[in-house]
């Protein structure tokens, strides 16, 4: 692994603590992630030379918070803050002791300050996946289907809200964290999102970002154990999760549901994840919009094989999803189990009125769909034709691969 790379790798992984960290001791979320973005610029010139250090992560913490002492010393020479935060470096100039399960709770309050209430939803949500998940801003734009402007324009919106608004750094009370659940589960459900199944790059599955949403929604079910939509999410995460080391090949390559070897899924994994939607079962408020698509996780978590799937209950399932939270990939999904289980003639008036709507039209989700489905109906000239709209459209390498063989094997 080059300089560069461990660079990019401790990035990923470590951001969010770090910032987390910084804002904790500086108490001032905008200049905690200009502090991290100021040590990782020194860290690429500096670990090239160098080599990288023993402990990354606390080499990133310790120069962001000499950043830090630096700032408020020019602000004042006699400032408190600067005061403590230079008392709270170590005399010989070493780095930071650092230790990522002591510092949950930083993580945790990065993420409600995020999901403020003077912010829109809209900004809680892309803020907090570019600062808790480390996300760019056109991994943001792909998983809300707008532009990459848009998403650029609502973080810098929401962190000068924020400041305008002196928002504490602090996990809020218990009152308070009900009031912003929402949008911190959203987070977590998109951050897992992008991990599982990668937006762009070379990797089908991003296993940093998906096991750091994870590791959050446990931390948020402890938090918050009377939740239970926290537990339908942890539910979901986790029986996604156990799919995930049958889901690429040797080299990588994706495997689809159909061809997967079952006894490679996490059985550990499939029985936590319905220990977690047991446990959102048994609150009896009934199951919200992440416990149910949990539910139909389990569905195919439980089937010996895609034939033998329940696919009448997922339909179902998924028409109760698409009554308590509409959405467009909703609807294709519930296409896609319908197919399934009334086949594709059945299924395709629903593909076509989703095109009519225009909302997949930068996506590579409904053409390929729709040119599977027109596959089984025999229609091969306008599977073709939506094939390669998906391969155009399709930003991640692996997922482009597999379309691009579905598209040779036509003929």
């Amino acid at each position: 692994m080059t300089e560069r790379e461990a660079i990019a790798a401790v990035w990923r992984i470590e951001s969010a603590r770090i910032v987390g960290a910084l804002a904790r001791y500086t108490g001032d979320f905008a200049l905690a992630e200009d502090l991290a973005q100021e040590a990782l610029a020194e860290a690429l010139v500096t670990w090239p030379r160098e080599g990288v250090p023993r402990n990354p992560a606390g080499w990133l913490l310790t120069v962001g918070r000499r950043r830090a002492v630096d700032a408020f010393r020019r602000r004042s020479a006699l400032d408190s803050k600067y005061a403590v935060l230079a008392a709270d470096l170590r005399e010989d100039g070493g780095e930071v002791e650092w230790d990522p399960d002591q510092i949950d709770d930083d993580v945790l309050a990065l993420m409600f300050i995020s999901c403020h209430p003077v912010l829109s939803r809209e900004a809680r949500v892309a803020l907090t996946l570019r600062v808790v998940g480390g996300l760019t801003s056109d991994e943001i734009a792909r998983a809300f289907l707008v532009p990459t402007a848009t998403v650029q324009a609502r973080i810098t919106r929401a962190k000068k809200t924020l400041a305008a608004a002196r928002v504490p750094f602090e996990v809020p009370a218990p009152d308070e964290r009900a009031k912003r659940l929402g949008s911190v589960l959203n987070v977590i459900y998109v951050i897992f999102t992008e991990g599982s199944s990668a937006s762009s790059g070379g990797d089908l599955i991003r296993f940093d970002l998906a096991g750091e949403a994870q590791r959050l929604a446990r931390v948020v079910s402890r938090l918050m154990p009377d939740e239970p939509e926290v537990h339908g999410l942890l539910a979901l995460l986790e029986l996604t999760a156990a799919r995930f080391p049958a889901r690429t090949g040797p080299d990588g390559e994706p495997v689809l549901l159909e061809d997967q070897d079952r006894r490679r899924w996490d059985r550990s994994a499939i029985r936590r994840g319905r220990a977690a939607l047991a446990r959102a079962e048994a609150a009896g408020r009934g199951l919200g919009a992440y416990g149910l698509q949990a539910a139909i996780a389990e569905c195919h978590a439980v089937a010996p094989s895609v034939a033998e799937t329940d696919w009448a209950r997922v339909v179902l399932l998924y028409e109760a999803l698409g009554r308590l939270a509409p959405s467009p990939v909703v609807e294709l999904n519930r296409a896609v189990a319908v197919s399934m289980a009334q086949g594709p003639v059945a299924a395709l008036p629903l593909v076509d009125s989703l095109a009519a709507g225009g909302t997949f039209e930068k996506s590579h989700l409904l053409p390929t769909v729709r040119g599977e489905l027109l596959v089984r109906l025999g229609r091969t000239g306008e599977a073709r034709a939506e094939l390669e709209r998906a391969i155009q459209l399709c930003g991640n390498d692996r997922e482009r691969a597999v379309l691009r063989r579905k598209l040779d094997a036509l003929g």
